[in-house]
């Protein structure tokens, strides 16, 4: 949806026929988008202060009437490392590169967690957001934006925890460790891409919301997290890494851990399909827009 602004003088009509007020007030048009045009993100940025407030708002009621509050972002994937370990590394003997397996599945989940909890709550915005959509304007899309903002908070609180553990088990910090931001934004790229595209069709059809934990339990498993990337085929490694998360994953490790997962030139593919994944999730959630208030 587009807000475009027409002034007129007193007595004069619009062009729509309508006389106006006495007064020379602007009248605001609410059309709907078209195109890539759409894409507008002049009017996200001018809309910057609410969008900080729909971040501040998640990361409030997040939380709320917990006991252990955002202690929630470090143990769950801290205890999902606990199981993987004991099944994985202590029971099946699943290689690590070289690392323990603890540490090693660790680093996989804090920035996993980091995108399917994005990836959640952006497809659920819309649906939480539905008493704003129907009374005031604003850009949509700020809704999914904030939902996957606000889940840096508990990164980073994930991140503190990885940090002690890297001092523990005697990892120093190498000058790999500068592509991290880059492995952060692929994540993070890719986590509003898929929002985007699963927040639109959960508008629309409230039975996405039911198929989206599947959809992230199978994402989860061709994502190397509990088994190492070198017992895929390297026949099969160029459509292996069409999954972004498999960059980021293997990124992380070799920033953080030493190991010899750098994605190289196959981070090219992940990149690729990640942006494809936002601009396509970008435009096809602003052409689905016009009809959110609709269906709200």
């Amino acid at each position: 949806m587009a807000v475009q602004e027409e002034s007129v003088l007193p007595g004069q009509t619009t062009a729509k026929g309508k006389e106006t007020a006495e007064n020379n007030i602007p009248e605001y048009v609410i059309k709907p988008s078209h195109g890539w045009v759409s894409l507008n993100l002049k009017e996200l940025w001018e809309y910057r202060e609410l969008l900080y407030f729909f971040v501040w708002r998640d990361i409030k009621v997040r939380y709320k009437q917990t006991v252990l509050g955002a202690a929630w972002a470090i143990i769950v994937p801290f205890m999902d490392m606990i199981v993987f370990s004991l099944f994985f590394g202590y029971l099946a003997k699943m290689p690590s590169d070289g690392v323990p397996y603890p540490i090693w599945n660790y680093t996989a989940q804090v920035p996993w967690r980091f995108f399917a909890n994005g990836l959640t709550n952006a497809s659920n915005s819309l649906v939480t957001g539905a008493n704003m959509i129907k009374k005031i304007y604003f850009p949509r899309i700020a809704l999914p934006i904030a939902s996957v903002l606000s889940g840096f908070v508990d990164f980073l609180l994930a991140f503190a925890v990885l940090v002690l553990m890297l001092i523990y088990f005697r990892y120093p910090p190498s000058l790999a460790v500068l592509w991290l931001p880059y492995y952060l934004l692929l994540a993070f790229v890719t986590s509003l891409g898929a929002g985007l595209w699963l927040g639109a069709m959960n508008e629309q059809f409230r039975d996405v919301r039911y198929a989206v934990p599947f959809l992230t339990r199978i994402w989860y498993f061709v994502t190397p997290i509990v088994y190492p990337t070198e017992l895929v085929p390297e026949a099969l490694r160029p459509l292996y890494y069409i999954n972004p998360m498999t960059t980021v994953v293997d990124g992380f490790r070799w920033v953080l851990l030493g190991t010899d997962t750098a994605p190289g030139s196959l981070a090219v593919i992940s990149t690729v399909t990640a942006v494809f994944l936002l601009l396509t999730g970008a435009y096809y959630f602003r052409r689905t827009e016009r009809t959110f208030a609709d269906v709200a």
